[in-house]
């Protein structure tokens, strides 16, 4: 199928045609980032829903009883389950939507899985332009579950509207040590697999450990028992997102985070397209001895990028 004929059927909302232009922009493509450029301004601001966590915690399970509820009320929903890639070849199982079956029932339900490539941070680099993809196709909800890597896993926090951790019981050891990552970003804490014992304790440890965080406007961090192999407070886990959805509409908040998301994107790009660009300055160095801090500088020069000594100290 040629180009302007899968617009024509994105445009049209055939799922077929989100997935392979979703394909696209995964791999960079030279049609996939014309897509992003062409509809960028035309994309619907769809909520972002982060669920992130350490492997094993039920991330997957959970997502897929909340998309029963998400899909009940809203007309479309979107998922994108990142799945850690092999050192090796760098492909992935991505197993995640086998434990999601009740994306199957409903129509309105679109899942991609991929890959994250060896990216930190719990994401694909691709994440943010899949994204933006599936906002295009004017999905109400993008639900985001990342790879599962632990306390590295903040990068969930810049590119959605609401982060969603995910503990078990016998987390509360380690929750002590998380606290300068996940315990930091998250908007709702879940203690999944609260049939176990050990989940009262959980609980207390986490709100003890979140009594240090501060609130805007002093609102309560939620921190929920749920099991979602019994499917114990789903119900309650899906409104306390709706509160938070309804805080940040209410607030300025959600501005505040999409207006820094932005700009964040355009360093990114910035950054990518720089090194990119570089590539060779570096590897054609002369002096191969010289500091990194010489090297980079000489590099600038030729590039013809104005800067001061200030920017060493700033970075």
């Amino acid at each position: 199928m040629n180009y302007p004929d899968l617009i024509d059927d994105f445009k049209q909302k055939k799922r077929g045609a989100l997935a392979r232009v979703i394909t696209l922009v995964d791999n960079e493509e030279d049609e996939g980032i014309e897509f992003l450029k062409e509809n960028y301004e035309k994309r619907k601001d769809s909520f972002r829903i982060g669920i992130t966590g350490p492997p094993g915690v039920g991330k997957s399970s959970l997502v897929n009883h909340l998309l029963e509820r998400f899909a009940k009320k809203y007309e479309n929903v979107g998922v994108i389950a990142i799945d850690p890639s092999s050192p090796f070849t760098g492909g992935a199982l991505l197993g995640d939507r086998l434990r999601m079956q009740k994306s199957y029932e409903f129509e309105n339900v679109f899942i991609r899985s991929i890959a994250s490539r060896g990216s930190l941070g719990g994401l694909s680099t691709s994440t943010e332009n899949i994204s933006q993809v599936m906002e295009s196709f004017g999905m109400d909800v993008i639900l985001i579950e990342t790879v599962g890597v632990g306390q590295s896993e903040l990068d969930i926090m810049e590119i959605t509207d609401i982060v969603i951790v995910v503990l078990v019981p016998e987390s509360g050891d380690s929750i002590q040590a998380m606290k300068a990552g996940l315990m930091e970003i998250g908007d709702i804490f879940v203690v999944n697999k609260s049939d176990r014992d050990g989940a009262d304790r959980a609980v207390e440890f986490i709100k003890s450990s979140l009594s240090f965080k501060k609130n805007i406007k002093n609102n309560e961090t939620p921190v929920i028992k749920t099991s979602a192999s019994n499917e114990d407070n789903i119900d309650s886990l899906f409104l306390a997102i709706e509160d938070r959805m309804k805080f940040l509409n209410d607030s300025d908040e959600l501005k505040m985070k999409r207006e820094q998301r932005r700009e964040r994107e355009v360093k990114d790009i910035l950054r990518d397209l720089f090194i990119k660009s570089i590539d060779k300055l570096i590897k054609n160095m002369e002096n191969v001895n010289a500091s990194p801090y010489e090297k980079a500088k000489k590099i600038l020069e030729k590039t013809g990028f104005n800067f001061t000594e200030d920017l060493w100290k700033k970075r």
